[in-house]
């Protein structure tokens, strides 16, 4: 089950990542280089990861112009990641530039294909939240990541990034073979209401109940006193999740 956990390293401390992950060993297999450590380390934060025999999960949110995106996201391919992310937002012509890139790269440069990802709606908004940012919308926030979801599909994602509580409906909607990933995941015990910044969580176990591929969990593992033992109880609720036993 290490393979369906994303270890998230966001922080600028690159002595504490490279710690960590030597810790968690063989333990995890992913991990996710989001904004934060890109920005300080840049691709050698990628090539880092990868000298380990790990999987990496470049989560740049891209959203820009089609052209823009389409080239930025060959870049990513080029450094080797395994997934890559970026705003569904951003339009169906921007998210079929990047799948049209995404093939013409591996035809050329003969590298592997990383599965890509659409950004439906981040896990820190909340309907009220929703409502202020996109005004008079007759969706509501879920209706409104399932209708992102399908966009995605349509252009030819692999899957996307939601948060646990669109994750069922989702997978009813889009199929078994759509990727799922997500975030916002509260440790064991861990209430809703310590979940700082994330506004629509639920545990590992309840996310993959629900259909998730992948669980992405950040805070609860890096910043714990014992990151092994943290990372080995979130593996335990996976395990719970597909009703197994660690």
């Amino acid at each position: 089950m290490n393979d369906r956990l994303i270890v998230a390293l966001d922080m600028n401390d690159l002595k504490k990542i490279q710690t960590i992950v030597d810790g968690l060993g063989d333990r995890v297999n992913w991990y996710k280089i989001g904004a934060v450590p890109f920005t300080y380390f840049g691709p050698e934060i990628v090539k880092f990861i990868k000298s380990k025999g790990r999987k990496v999960m470049l989560d740049l949110k891209y959203h820009d112009i089609p052209n823009t995106v389409a080239r930025s996201c060959e870049g990513a391919m080029a450094m080797g990641v395994d997934m890559l992310t970026l705003h569904i937002q951003g339009g169906f012509q921007m998210l079929e530039a990047v799948v049209q890139a995404a093939l013409l790269t591996v035809d050329v440069k003969k590298v592997e294909r990383p599965k890509l990802l659409g950004i439906t709606v981040l896990t820190s908004f909340d309907e009220a939240l929703f409502k202020d940012m996109f005004g008079d919308i007759s969706r509501t926030l879920d209706e409104h990541v399932l209708f992102l979801a399908q966009l995605a599909q349509s252009a030819g994602l692999d899957g996307v990034v939601a948060s646990p509580q669109e994750t069922a409906k989702i997978r009813r909607t889009c199929g078994k073979d759509f990727l799922i990933v997500t975030p916002g995941i509260r440790a064991p015990g861990q209430s809703e209401d310590q979940g700082d910044d994330q506004a629509r969580t639920m545990t590992a176990a309840e996310a993959i109940k629900a259909g998730a591929d992948y669980i992405v969990v950040g805070r609860p593992i890096v910043k714990a006193k014992d990151p092994l033992a943290a990372a080995k109880k979130i593996l335990e609720e996976i395990e719970h999740g597909f009703g197994k036993t660690a």
